[in-house]
């Protein structure tokens, strides 16, 4: 109990905690249930993944980054192989930019569909939780067939993709979407109209737009509080400028508008796929380029699943990167996430509300653990 206030309590919770899948720890100030203030602790789990990439090759490194995030294993290397094709300063065939499109929004709803069904059984809905996972093993059964992997694709590779696409694999991957969609759309009506969800979630976790903004939230927990802001539209890459699509965003700036947000965003990637499969260019899916990169240094940011992921490589002509920074969009999401947590007077966050505001951002720890603490906000 402090000394100070007689009424404010410290409450830990992690770094193990049923609600928690990730070593993290949330040191709560609380007056009784209420949060007044907290104090997240990131540090439990640091893999020296940037560190690890110095000492192998660039083509060995594609085995490292995609296992930074397993879910957003497209995103990370698609970011990595960005990076290494700009300090070649070489452009990838028409086809394979658009391959890695496929594979990028197949990989979104596969990570959209984890993250609902994970928030589900946050708020103590299970059946609902099942019935999404159920639905989700059309995505990775579609990932699969795209590159040999359900989770782990290693389909992004430097100069291009490691498959081509036949004319039946493209009509499955048009029946996969076909019968996603309306699944997505009936989950959609259940978070809007059932009352569990809407208790556990309507009000809670209130970020607004000016506090989005000032603590540089990324990804659909940015567009959940109104502010319209995508890699793919602000900076477009991999021809995502010649495929059609809309920022989605919401204004309810809660744990329900974070909800909305990602299911639409499912809907809008079902079109981006089609788009690309019907448009799909004829030609190579392969840019064969030296082992060795050119001197020099090279950024590259894409939309993961969770928001901007950034890679900065620099090179020193040899076939190893002398220097490998990822910036991943947990780390930025979390001043937003203390945020949340802090009533400051503007609004009441109830402990039970921790692990629903908690998952409303879609964590990954294990690729966050760059940085010791984050203090209150």
């Amino acid at each position: 109990m402090s000394s100070s206030y007689e009424r404010i309590f410290d409450i830990p919770i992690g770094p193990q905690h049923p609600a928690l899948k990730e070593p993290a720890m949330l040191k709560l100030k609380v007056d009784g249930e209420h949060v007044v203030g907290v104090d997240l602790d990131v540090s439990y789990n640091h893999r020296g993944i940037e560190k690890a990439a110095e000492y192998r090759t660039y083509i060995q490194n594609l085995y490292l980054i995609e296992r930074i995030c397993g879910i957003c294993n497209v995103a990370q290397t698609l970011t990595y192989c960005l990076a290494v094709e700009s300090l070649h300063g070489k452009e990838i065939p028409a086809r394979a930019r658009f391959l890695r499109i496929v594979a990028e929004e197949i990989s979104r709803i596969n990570s959209h569909l984890l993250w609902l069904g994970v928030a589900a059984h946050e708020i103590g809905f299970d059946t609902f939780f099942m019935h999404i996972w159920l639905d989700r093993e059309i995505t990775l059964g579609l990932m699969e067939a795209l590159s040999g992997n359900r989770i782990t694709s290693s389909y992004n590779v430097i100069g291009g993709v490691r498959r081509d696409v036949t004319e039946d694999l493209l009509s499955r991957i048009r029946k996969g979407l076909d019968d996603l969609e309306p699944r997505v759309k009936r989950y959609r009506e259940i978070a809007i109209n059932d009352r569990s969800i809407l208790k556990r979630t309507q009000g809670v976790g209130i970020l607004s737009p000016a506090d989005a903004a000032a603590t540089s939230a990324v990804g659909p927990t940015l567009r959940a509080s109104g502010i319209k802001s995508d890699v793919r539209a602000d900076d477009p890459y991999s021809s995502h400028d010649q495929v059609p699509f809309n920022v989605i965003t919401s204004d309810g700036c809660d744990a329900h508008a974070r909800i909305i947000v990602r299911l639409d965003e499912i809907l809008e990637s079902i079109q981006i796929c089609r788009h690309c499969i019907s448009k799909l260019p004829a030609g190579p899916i392969l840019q064969r380029l030296p082992r060795r990169a050119p001197q020099g240094e090279a950024m590259s940011r894409v939309e993961a699943p969770r928001g901007e992921l950034f890679h900065y490589i620099c090179s020193d002509g040899s076939d190893k990167p002398y220097r490998c920074k990822v910036s991943t969009p947990t780390l930025a999401n979390l001043p937003a996430l203390v945020r949340m947590l802090t009533s400051k007077g503007r609004y009441v966050v109830n402990i039970a509300d921790v692990p629903v505001i908690l998952a409303s951002i879609d964590p990954c720890f294990s690729c966050a653990a760059r940085v010791e603490r984050t203090g209150g906000v």
